[in-house]
């Protein structure tokens, strides 16, 4: 094999501002651009025939590489006038190619025996090979399955944790057949991941995984950039470097280096490099032609070509861009990144975690304190699951809310129309006001909601004509964090294409705004409670909820359901207690009961014989019940009360299906069996369940923290409207609470969270799947099992440092003994790795 593709038009968002003025590909890695090791590294391996396929910022590596003849290699070029996804792409390059070819990314720095991987595509006559390596992080690759002789048995892209059934990845590196090409229609958006690899998954075509040897690093951000720096001067990787190898260090051409300079570890110099007597350098990477003064202190820098530092200067862990100027008796703390061309005076002090855009100057002796760690927590993704979420205030402040709102303006485009909502809580307000005044500097028109439920706010986008919401609310399960959320035009979650570009913009600091005349303008709309009333009630049969005369408690958690939900109810003629039914922004919220609350609402229920009672969270989106005996439900028994209610009130609609979570009881399937229901299982999430609505023969989702959608009135969660439907359901059947819960099965159920570092849990998930291979299981989240009888669920905490043991089995004495069984085998994993 002599042909090789590398994927060279990435723009480096994340690796700003080192990436402003050069494309991803020639970021300098040991002196040498990242593309230039690929590409020795694919001259070792007799590959020399190269297409670069370039989008952005194509001539810098135009100029450096040519024609490929001062490389030992031939390089052609292939430049697309559109963004065609990584398989699209490749098409496009390789249309006419009638054999097979390597794939690379430009962007990885790699030692892998290429070789080898070769006759391994070629000893298992495989059609796509994909080369694989193990990551202690798995999460935010494409993870991979494979059988004992290398067939891939299932490809995720992007997983979740409870996805992460190995720790095994994609590297980005394929050997393909030339007949994939025709695979991939042209022209289009097309991705190996998502597309080419899925598809012949589907059609059983030879599709092997090659776990190779050696390193392999994606350089994804700055710090993983630092990484891969760092890991050059330790010897972990096997790459060219230029110089002259003397002790602690690697030295170019015509560097001058007096004997007084102090070197500790291994360093690299650069060509016409001089420093000035005194000075000491430890684990520091020297660019072409830099200056360094005397009595100058390095620590874990890495330099670029042409910069300039005077004497007495004192920095650690930092990154100099190309003809940086640092005059004499700067100091620089940590993680700080300097782009191309700026100027610090002299006696300045940079503080931790600052990046400097290029060309900024910074006057003598001043004190740089803008941290900008309310970027730097999101190095990987700003957005995720339709999301921010960060500490009021600090992560989340009002110059981080305007930017934001400038992003998503210029993700929608000018004189567009965005809904705006948001809880009580001040923090939520300042930030959302933050918002609109980003939104508008773009000519963005808001609609602004006020204080509105998230189920409304979704209502509203759902009818009006706003191309994109958001909603601000301080975090119910961590008070002092706060979450913007972002909707469609439709009022679902906005789409993940739209969130790249959002975050494209935000890292990139290439906002665009208006001139002062075309600033957008606020709206106020007048009729948005009547449209979500309207919507409210013709989806409930109010005739049979008024014969019932129901008497309830509902407890209203300070939440904004507190608002809205009184003059709904007056509609259906029940007689109701309210408590906690203000908002109440200073004691906070909370979605949990504690045992005092419970046991007080539990007396106020049976003393005035009430029928049952609800808990709408702060949120308006979950709801939780008491019977009338005082007794509250865990939210997983809820689910399979409210599942048996829905069955039974919705016997006319039948066949049909309802979506459940894995973690959901498996009583569910009991129920089910005695209709014409089909059960399907799904992710514990709320987005999972919005998505299972896309399914037209999905009526009913809930999951085990007490959200429910009904998707006759809409595709999410809205706990006021739960809490409406359940009085209809129990006016339609005549049950009730009590009874369901006396007659449906209960199996015994034991929880375990388990401390699982991080860094273990691809192992962790690795050796589970081992473990699991010869039972019967199913991987939707995480992995379930069925043995013995017993449902053990085995899932990765994606928020906390832990693992999930939950099991269900018909006796407690079981349950108890599995769930012990398979703790200690996840600690055994988690302690041996």
């Amino acid at each position: 094999m002599n042909k090789a593709v590398i994927m060279a038009g990435g723009f480096g968002t994340r690796l700003r501002p080192l990436t402003m003025s050069i494309p991803k590909p020639m970021v300098p890695i040991a002196n040498i651009p990242i593309m230039e090791h690929i590409v020795n590294l694919l001259k070792k391996h007799s590959i020399t025939d190269i297409t670069a396929l370039l989008y952005y910022q194509p001539d810098r590596i135009k100029q450096h590489f040519g024609d490929g003849s001062k490389f030992g290699i031939t390089m052609n070029y292939v430049q697309a006038d559109a963004d065609y996804g990584t398989a699209g792409s490749v098409r496009n390059a390789m249309k006419n190619c009638n054999e097979p070819f390597l794939v690379m990314s430009g962007d990885v720095l790699t030692d892998i025996d290429l070789s080898s991987a070769i006759a391994f595509h070629e000893e298992h006559a495989s059609k796509a090979t994909i080369v694989l390596s193990r990551v202690q992080d798995p999460l935010h690759y494409g993870i991979v399955m494979t059988n004992p002789d290398g067939r891939i048995t299932q490809f995720l892209e992007k997983p979740s944790w409870g996805e992460v059934f190995t720790d095994t990845i994609n590297t980005g590196m394929y050997i393909l057949e030339p007949e994939i090409i025709s695979m991939i229609p042209p022209e289009r958006e097309y991705d190996f991941g998502k597309d080419v690899f899925p598809h012949m998954l589907r059609s059983s075509m030879e599709l092997f995984g090659c776990i190779a040897q050696g390193y392999w690093k994606d350089i994804g951000n700055l710090l993983e950039y630092q990484s891969a720096c760092h890991d050059v001067l330790q010897e972990q990787v096997d790459i060219t470097l230029k110089g002259i190898e003397r002790p602690h260090v690697i030295v170019g051409e015509q560097a001058v280096i007096p004997d007084t300079i102090i070197f500790t570890g291994r360093s690299v110099i650069g060509n016409d490099v001089t420093i000035g007597n005194n000075s000491t350098l430890h684990q520091c990477i020297i660019g072409d032609g830099v200056h360094i003064g005397s009595g100058v202190q390095l620590n874990n820098c890495i330099i670029w070509d042409g910069v300039h530092i005077g004497d007495r200067v004192m920095a650690s862990d930092d990154v100099l861009c190309n003809d940086v100027i640092i005059d004499p008796g700067v100091t620089i703390n940590e993680q700080v990144f300097i782009a191309e061309l700026c100027h610090v005076g002299s006696g300045s002090h940079l503080l931790s975690n600052i990046k400097l855009w290029p060309k900024k100057v910074i006057e003598s002796g001043a004190i740089v304190t803008r941290s900008l760690v309310q970027e730097e927590i999101w190095l990987r993704e700003l957005i995720t699951d339709s999301r921010i979420s960060g500490l009021a205030n600090v992560d989340i402040n009002p110059e981080f809310a305007a930017k934001l709102g400038a992003c998503i303006g210029n993700a929608l485009g000018m004189h567009a129309n965005v809904a705006a909502s948001r809880d009580a809580d001040a923090a939520s307000r300042m930030i959302h006001r933050a918002l609109i005044s980003g939104l508008m500097s773009t000519g963005i028109t808001v609609r602004d909601l006020q204080i509105t439920p998230i189920p409304q706010a979704r209502q509203d986008l759902r009818a009006g004509s706003s191309h994109a919401g958001f909603h601000v609310r301080r975090s119910i399960r961590k008070p002092d964090t706060i979450d913007i959320i972002l909707f469609n035009h439709d009022g679902r979650d906005i789409p993940h294409g739209v969130s790249k570009t959002i975050e494209r913009y935000f890292f990139g600091e290439d906002i665009k705004r208006v001139p002062y005349n075309q600033v957008g303008s606020i709206i106020f709309p007048e009729r948005s409670n009547e449209t979500y009333a309207t919507r409210f009630s013709s989806a409930l049969n109010v005739n049979e909820i008024l014969q019932s005369n129901y008497r309830l408690l509902i407890d209203y958690s300070n939440g904004l359901a507190s608002t809205t939900f009184p003059v709904l109810l007056g509609s259906l003629g029940v007689h109701v207690v309210s408590v906690n039914s203000y908002v109440d922004t200073l004691e906070g919220f909370s979605d949990e009961r504690t045992d005092t609350e419970a046991e007080e609402t539990s007396e106020i229920i049976q003393s005035l014989g009430y029928d049952f009672g609800f808990k709408i969270d702060a949120s308006a989106e979950k709801i939780a019940v008491v019977d009338g005996q005082g007794q509250w439900y865990q939210p997983n028994r809820l689910l399979t009360i409210l599942t048996k209610l829905f069955l039974e009130a919705h016997k006319h609609r039948e066949p049909y299906a309802i979506a459940v979570p894995v973690l959901a009881s498996t009583d569910i399937e009991r129920i089910a069996a005695d209709y014409d229901v089909e059960v399907i299982r799904i992710k514990n999430s709320h987005s999972a369940m919005m998505e299972a609505t896309k399914d037209s023969r999905i009526l009913f989702s809930g999951d085990t923290r007490g959200r429910f959608i009904f998707t006759d009135y809409l595709f999410a969660s809205d706990g006021m409207f739960s809490l409406a439907k359940c009085l209809e359901m129990l006016a339609i059947t005549s049950h009730t609470f009590d009874d369901l819960h006396a007659q449906l099965p209960y199996r015994s159920r034991v929880h375990h969270s388990i401390p699982c570092a991080w860094e273990k849990k691809g192992i962790v998930m690795r050796k589970a799947m081992e473990f699991t291979e010869h039972l019967s299981r199913i991987l939707i989240d995480g992995i379930t099992v069925n043995e013995d009888n017993a449902t053990i669920v085995l899932l990765p905490d994606k928020e906390r440092p832990a693992f999930v043991v939950a099991v269900e089995a018909d006796t407690e004495e079981k349950a108890k003994n599995m769930a012990e069984l398979y703790k200690q085998h996840i600690m055994y994993w988690s302690e041996a790795s």
